[in-house]
């Protein structure tokens, strides 16, 4: 049950990551191309955390908050630099 449980989840956020990356490359704008990045950011973020879920570890406990943190300030940063009006 647990082998069905990883291929399936591993197909949904393939799928999604596949779906994150063709709107990271076709994006019409900037905001786009950056809620695409986060996207992606947030599918891998998943992705570890059901790898550590389904072989039981915790060990990759600060990669999440690092990818996570990574994600949360870069999606900030660009969004603040998108939307600065001209003095």
């Amino acid at each position: 049950m647990t082998t069905f449980l990883a291929v399936v989840l591993t197909a949904l956020l393939s799928v999604t990551a596949l779906l994150a990356l063709a709107r990271l490359y076709r994006g019409p704008s900037l905001l786009d191309r950056v809620i695409a990045a986060d996207m992606l950011l947030a599918t891998m973020v998943g992705a570890v955390g059901a790898e550590a879920a389904v072989n039981r570890h915790a060990s990759t406990l600060p990669v999440l908050v690092v990818l996570s943190l990574l994600g949360f300030v870069g999606t900030v940063s660009l969004v603040r630099f998108a939307v600065r009006e001209p003095a």
